[in-house]
């Protein structure tokens, strides 16, 4: 995997990778990450994905992040670990 650029982000870290005829979007918030592959015949140019990275995306994102955060702290506290 072969990394193209960083995306500045108040809240995440963002990366932009290009492999495999995809570019990858890794979206890291604390121990979690997302992660969206987009096939290099859709998009010309990497410069194109911060674009596709708008408010309401990233609002979204965050919700998963703690839907995601919430789904570990409860399998956590059901198995008796956390």
């Amino acid at each position: 995997m072969r990394f193209v650029q960083d995306i500045p982000h108040p809240h995440f870290r963002i990366g932009l990778y290009a492999w495999n005829s995809k570019y990858i979007v890794k979206i890291e918030a604390g121990p979690y990450e997302q992660t969206y592959k987009i096939s290099e015949m859709d998009i010309t140019e990497p410069d194109e994905v911060p674009a596709m990275l708008d408010d309401l995306f990233l609002e979204r994102v965050a919700n998963r992040f703690r839907d995601m955060d919430q789904d570990w702290q409860e399998t956590g506290e059901r198995n008796g670990v956390m």
